[in-house]
């Protein structure tokens, strides 16, 4: 669904009982959100963009700006469909912050809800000085950009993960970029890139919601290369490797980095028909595990499990560290993917065929879901 939409009943014309039977109730549908490429649709967003109005206007074109406008929409759009399922005492905190190096972001979080124990969607926008140490980090995996200099950034991006409170609903982490760097100033030449994907992490194996969920991805992949599902899925799934405990996180999804290719467009769209297809991948699999039984032993294997999630998060994701080392950096919506509650239980051991054997074995193992 791309917009929201008000019910409007129109009696104003003096023509309506003139119309067709089936038309005299008619209900009108109007868009009361504009389309997502007015850079001026400010309306219902989550809190006031970074860049200021006469910017986007003068630059409306550029990528900046477009990618801005685009990850203020999925966040916005996140945030409701979540706070749809959720009790209506809970809602979002919105967290509007800037930084003095440049930009800044918009945290959300809804914590201790019914439905959901924590639930982050946040965005930044930042520019200034990269770091050396930064940019060490990405040419360990191959950028190949000028080392022993601070360089001018910009990056943008949203970022989400859900901890639900019923081990039957499985968390969600969805993350999409894009980022510029100036390697030479004089020269005015840029890198560009962008980056993202998003990976489910059950309690409890339901194959029916994890084939629903990868699907979902393969569809929005296959949009742009029928080759892209099998290549991200298999970048997930190595991505996203808990290596000191031999498992991977959860069930996988997609996962990529540094996309440069063919052109800036199409890559563009590829992102933001990814980060489009989060809301029909994972509120299906909500709504229908929801009011799910669970007990004591439940919650504990769910705490365990969120331990494990807390590990990867701290010890291997290159997001958490790349933030960590940004100047000026805003710790807590940085560490807002961290679980409200988690539990590290010494020599913990699952029983053979139990629930929690069965979902370990595919941890230990991953596989293909789309046949």
């Amino acid at each position: 669904m791309r917009g929201f939409v008000q019910l409007k009943a129109d009696t104003s014309s003096a023509e309506v009982s003139d119309w067709p039977e089936p038309l005299k109730d008619k209900i009108l549908l109007e868009e009361i959100f504009p389309n997502e490429t007015d850079v001026d649709a400010d309306i219902n967003w989550m809190a006031e963009p970074l860049t200021d109005a006469a910017t986007r206007e003068s630059n409306k074109n550029s990528m900046r700006v477009r990618m801005e406008m685009m990850i203020m929409k999925i966040q916005r759009d996140f945030c409701r469909a979540l706070e749809n399922e959720e009790d209506p005492r809970y809602k979002f905190l919105v967290d509007r912050w800037t930084r003095a190096e440049g930009g800044g972001g918009i945290t959300c979080v809804l914590q201790d809800g019914t439905t959901f124990e924590k639930a982050g969607v946040n965005i930044s926008v930042v520019h200034g000085k990269i770091p050396p140490q930064a940019v060490a980090q990405m040419n360990a995996r191959g950028k190949k950009l000028p080392e022993g200099k601070e360089m001018p950034f910009f990056a943008c991006g949203v970022s989400s993960v859900v901890h639900p409170r019923n081990p039957n609903i499985p968390t969600i982490h969805f993350n999409f970029r894009y980022f510029e760097v100036v390697e030479s100033e004089e020269e005015n030449r840029k890198r560009w890139w962008f980056g993202g994907g998003t990976d489910l992490t059950p309690y409890y194996l339901d194959k029916s919601d994890v084939k629903h969920f990868h699907q979902t991805f393969k569809n929005a992949c296959d949009k742009h290369n029928d080759k892209f599902y099998s290549k991200f899925k298999a970048w997930c799934d190595d991505y996203f490797l808990i290596k000191h405990r031999g498992i991977t996180r959860g069930v996988g999804g997609i996962f990529f980095d540094d996309l440069d290719t063919p052109d800036r467009e199409s890559c563009f769209d590829f992102v933001k028909d990814c980060a489009e297809a989060v809301i029909p991948s994972y509120l299906p699999i909500v709504k229908k595990n929801r009011e799910g039984p669970y007990g004591y032993s439940e919650r504990q294997w769910q705490l365990i499990r969120r331990g494990h999630y807390a590990e990867f998060n701290l010890v291997y994701d290159r997001g958490t560290k790349f933030g960590l080392y940004t100047p000026g950096a805003r710790y807590e919506s940085i560490l807002m993917s961290l679980p409200l509650h988690a539990k590290w239980e010494y020599m913990n051991k699952v029983i053979e065929g139990s629930r929690e054997a069965k979902l370990t074995e595919v941890l230990k193992n991953p596989r293909e879901w789309i046949d």
